[in-house]
């Protein structure tokens, strides 16, 4: 698939952290509770932290105590791509960036949370970079 956003591997490399590199472009997970966004509380968009996309917002944010940042649904139906992922012996549903293709986490469904969509886009925070509504 080609993405509005596309760069040599190198200048990924350039532009992110080394973490950021290993979970948006080779889609690695960060350890659970570890990162910034786990338990956040502040109001705003989540954006892509490899291109900008606006991709999850505060009001579809919630407390699943998986160990990452949890939403029920995306900001915009088009803002991610869902890929079918048969890695580590396992079948999911994989959440990528639909601008730029960055690997975000993964979506699970039927898991009874008490959401409107019945959805857990589970999501690395390394991944997202929030602009609070002051910000926004």
């Amino acid at each position: 698939m080609s993405y509005d956003v596309e760069k040599p591997d190198e200048q990924w490399r350039t532009e992110l952290t080394p973490a950021e590199y290993a979970v948006l472009r080779q889609a690695a997970t960060e350890p659970a509770f570890t990162g910034e966004y786990t338990d956040t509380k502040a109001e705003g968009v989540y954006s892509c932290r490899a291109c900008g996309a606006e991709l999850f917002t505060s009001r579809t944010k919630f407390d699943s105590h998986c160990g990452w940042p949890s939403f029920f649904d995306p900001k915009d139906t088009d803002a991610v791509e869902l890929i079918e992922d048969r890695s580590h012996g396992m079948l999911r549903t994989e959440v990528r960036c639909a601008r730029c293709g960055s690997h975000l986490g993964h979506v699970f469904a039927g898991e009874g949370y008490a959401t409107p969509t019945d959805q857990r886009y589970c999501i690395n925070s390394i991944s997202l970079r929030l602009a609070t509504d002051g910000e926004v």
